[in-house]
């Protein structure tokens, strides 16, 4: 019975898609004795296993070829953002030059990131400022998160501004945290970002960023992906001053 059961859930897992499993699993590779009676289940099994080991080979390597053309393209678009950064900063560089040889003044461009720091902590705070850190996700002290620069936005930090601390973050800055002390919530679960899988699986399909330098320029650019990819990370947690 045990022996029927096995290979009929062998047999299940042979006709499963090997994209989604094959590759993650160990397959037996025992064969029977050379000259011994084999029974009809055990043919079966052996059969079964052959499948798999062909779906997990063929599995490995279809991964490993997307894998390298996911890093191809994230050294590509890595080069391409080092180049838009660096044009921005010249082209500011320019403009100060224009404006001080004209005699005028050069107004510096409006912030679009904010990043905020909590730095009180539960102790007598009213119920309406506890509200708006919890929305704005500072639910421990010295917890920091990075915020959209907006009118409703500006309006919550001005009721909590006795608790907290925040500054327009530089590329540097942004760059630091994330690569430091970047954690995702996967799951409702806090994960070191140890490795460009863990942005590629939550952010690669439908925001189309598979790497930490993706994560990088999305973040200090405020893209259009910004509220996912912001949420995807954890609150930073930082050690105190």
């Amino acid at each position: 019975c045990v022996s029927v059961c096995v290979c009929v859930c062998v047999c299940h897992l042979a006709r499963l898609p090997f994209v989604a499993m094959a590759e993650r699993y160990a397959i037996r590779t025992g064969a029977p004795a050379e000259g011994a009676r084999v029974p009809e289940l055990v043919k079966k099994r052996i059969a079964s296993d052959a499948a798999l080991a062909e779906e997990k080979e063929k599995a490995l390597v279809a991964k490993e070829k997307l894998l390298a053309e996911q890093r191809e393209a994230l050294k590509k678009r890595t080069a391409e953002y080092e180049k838009e950064y660096a044009d921005h900063k010249q082209q500011l560089i320019d403009l100060r030059r224009e404006a001080k040889l004209g005699g005028n003044f050069f107004v510096e461009p409006e912030a679009k990131l904010l990043f905020v720091i909590r730095i009180v902590g539960i102790i007598k705070l009213a119920p309406k400022p506890r509200k708006v850190l919890q929305l704005l996700r500072l639910r421990q002290l010295h917890n920091g998160v990075f915020l959209k620069v907006n009118k409703p936005i500006l309006q919550m930090l001005k009721l909590v501004q006795p608790y907290v601390t925040y500054g327009y973050p530089s590329l540097k800055t942004v760059r630091e945290l994330l690569y430091k002390r970047g954690y995702a919530k996967v799951n409702k679960q806090r994960i070191p970002i140890s490795d460009n899988s863990v942005i590629s699986s939550s952010l690669g399909e439908k925001q189309g960023l598979h790497g930490m330098e993706d994560l990088v320029h999305e973040i200090y650019t405020v893209g259009p992906n910004f509220k996912q990819a912001n949420n995807f990370l954890w609150p930073f947690k930082l050690s105190a001053p």
